[in-house]
């Protein structure tokens, strides 16, 4: 049975999301239509700053009390910065949904941007970026990006030491007000809650700007490229094999989910057998896919030995191989079945749901997640076969970390 689902926008051009739950707990979001994809090179890490520093205490409250208010009631309180995407949530006992509304308003409405703050908070993103850097895994996943595309895309949207620096409080003020507007803002909720109840919040306390600014928008573009890095101080190599797929809105990125789960998700997946249970090669084999209106592709992560990454790699590229010239639509079926079955899972949690739809909105319409298994199902044998067959063909990108 489909969850009773609205969307609705305001007079003020916000945008509402709401899935009603029978449970006692609520998951909310405010977010804005803006992330990485959205700055230039020297700006990188601009979105990903605003986002911490709207943690960091707003005209009523201080960075405590954000956190206090959210906490002692039992609740969950973060955000993420994805690169269409800015978003701050919460989730709570749903008796204290007004709570969470009003916190997170607060937040997104009458930040401080307090200069001595905002310094200290420049030299907590470096160490988040050193962080990354340190984690190998991590680091791979962050590097292949940056093989798939050319900058300002390729480039991380944490940004760097030297665009952090460069970052002005006039520069960081200028983008908030340009693109923290009704206009650009969702308001996600997930749980046991009133519709009528959140119009009324969300038309109090929105009013429509009049601002002809907009979200800066730059070229993506795309490349395939490889390569290897050493590194001092560890044991294993760890490597990816990413390839573009089809963008949201072409059904035939359905497929890239499909083709994913096939070759790497799982114990059942066809390269976990290969690489790990029937060779003994690695311990984790991992798929990984990102889609979005504007980019989207697909990853094979392995950790292995040094000596076995051209082996894995092998490994990998021949199993594209074999699906682009053997697979069953019986073995399509099962797959059909376990990316329906993983999704229907993944959505029990309200705050998994909530990241669901608002990425669906961003993507074009929130209303589309509840249509993924409609067009799982209707993934046809042919277009995973010519996933994989571009892949055979060397349209990918391979980057491995091993040590020195």
């Amino acid at each position: 049975m489909r969850p009773k689902f609205h969307r609705k926008v305001l007079s003020n051009g916000l945008t509402l999301l709401f899935e009603k739950r029978d449970t006692p707990v609520v998951s909310v979001a405010f977010a804005v239509r803006c992330g990485g994809i959205n700055e230039s090179l020297n700006e990188k890490g601009i979105s990903h700053f605003i986002e911490h520093m709207l943690y960091k205490g707003t005209t009523t409250r201080t960075a405590h009390q954000i956190a206090e208010e959210i906490e002692k009631r039992g609740g969950d309180l973060n955000g993420f910065t994805d690169e269409a995407v800015t978003a701050y949530w919460c989730k709570m006992p749903s008796k204290h949904l007004n709570v969470a509304l009003d916190v997170l308003s607060d937040m997104v409405k009458n930040p401080l941007f307090d200069a001595q703050e905002m310094e200290k908070e420049k030299r907590v993103i470096i160490e988040e970026i050193k962080m990354r850097r340190d984690n190998p895994q991590t680091f791979v996943a962050d590097t292949i990006h940056s093989f798939l595309y050319k900058n300002p895309f390729g480039f991380h949207l944490a940004g760097s030491e030297k665009t952090l620096s460069d970052m002005t409080r006039e520069k960081v003020l200028e983008r908030f007000r340009d693109v923290y507007q009704p206009k650009n803002m969702i308001l996600c909720v997930v749980g046991n809650a009133d519709f009528d109840s959140i119009v009324k919040f969300a038309e109090k306390n929105f009013t429509e700007k009049n601002s002809t600014a907009k979200i800066p928008t730059y070229k993506i573009e795309k490349k395939d490229s490889s390569g290897i890095q050493k590194r001092r101080g560890i044991d294993q190599a760890n490597l990816i094999l990413a390839h573009h797929i089809p963008i949201a809105e072409d059904k035939r990125s359905y497929a890239g989910f499909v083709l994913n789960v096939l070759l790497a998700g799982g114990m059942s997946s066809r390269l976990f057998r290969e690489i790990r249970e029937k060779r003994n090669l690695a311990y984790a084999v991992k798929g990984i896919i990102d889609v979005s209106k504007e980019f989207a592709y697909s990853m094979i992560y392995v950790g292995t030995n040094k000596e076995n990454v051209p082996k894995v790699k092998d490994l990998i590229l021949d199993e594209y191989k074999k699906v682009s010239e053997g697979l069953s639509e019986k073995e399509l079926a099962q797959v059909k079945d376990q990316v329906i079955g993983n999704f229907q899972i993944s959505t029990e949690d309200s705050q998994v749901q909530l990241a669901n739809l608002l990425m669906n909105e961003i993507n074009g319409n929130a209303k589309e997640l509840y249509e993924f298994e409609k067009h799982i199902r209707a993934v046809k044998l042919k277009d995973v076969q010519k996933l994989a067959a571009e892949v055979k063909g060397k349209d990918y990108s391979f980057f491995a970390l091993v040590p020195e």
